[in-house]
């Protein structure tokens, strides 16, 4: 397993919007540092939805933007759907909370996964992709970074899944904004989970 490609991006207009974004995102083949808050010179317009330590780096594998190109006709270039990472045989769906992404360098860990946004939709140009991007389950995963260090397509990753009962990607995509039972309502809590839900999930 291997990082296929390290995205960033600066901010730019969004097509017929009045605000600007850092979702238009390219690979690069430099060495990027990775801290806390994510990817330095990666550019992340809204704060109040996006970035933060709870959800620093937006990671996809491979089989999603595989199967994203087949399900739109088209070749779905890293970066596209504003993610940072494309990890090499990774799919999202069976990814949950808790699991780790380690290179030599940074650890990474997954707090929570990602919610299509109005953002979104604009850099898709389709007012239904909302839709079809739940419908999919296939939303990647948000990581909190356990380690800063240096990160650079290429390298080697190792993959440890999280050791207490899964919150996988599509079911928190399939509960969100959601009444859950009291048994999930545990279960959700026992992982680390982003702060955010859990703030929610205790209030």
């Amino acid at each position: 397993m291997k990082i296929l490609a390290v995205c960033t991006g600066v901010a730019r207009p969004v097509p017929g919007k009045s605000y600007k974004t850092g979702i238009f995102k390219t690979p690069t083949d430099a060495a990027i540092v990775v801290d806390r808050e994510g990817l330095l010179g990666d550019a992340i317009c809204d704060r109040r939805h996006h970035g933060g330590a709870e959800q620093a780096v937006y990671g996809l594998g491979s089989v999603d933007l595989d199967w994203w190109s087949k399900e739109l006709g088209r070749t779905i270039e890293p970066g596209t759907f504003g993610e940072n990472l494309v990890i090499e045989g990774v799919d999202s769906r069976a990814v949950s909370v808790g699991d780790r992404f380690e290179t030599e360098s940074v650890l990474l860990e997954v707090t929570s996964t990602r919610i299509p946004c109005n953002t979104l939709t604009a850099r898709m140009g389709d007012p239904a992709f909302p839709r079809r991007f739940m419908q999919a389950g296939r939303p990647g995963f948000y990581c909190r970074v356990l380690r800063d260090g240096v990160i650079q397509a290429g390298d080697a990753v190792t993959y440890t899944p999280f050791d207490g009962e899964p919150v996988s990607m599509p079911e928190l995509l399939r509960t969100y904004g959601k009444n859950i039972s009291e048994e999930d309502r545990i279960r959700y809590l026992a992982a680390p989970i982003n702060d955010k839900l859990r703030a929610a999930l205790t209030g």
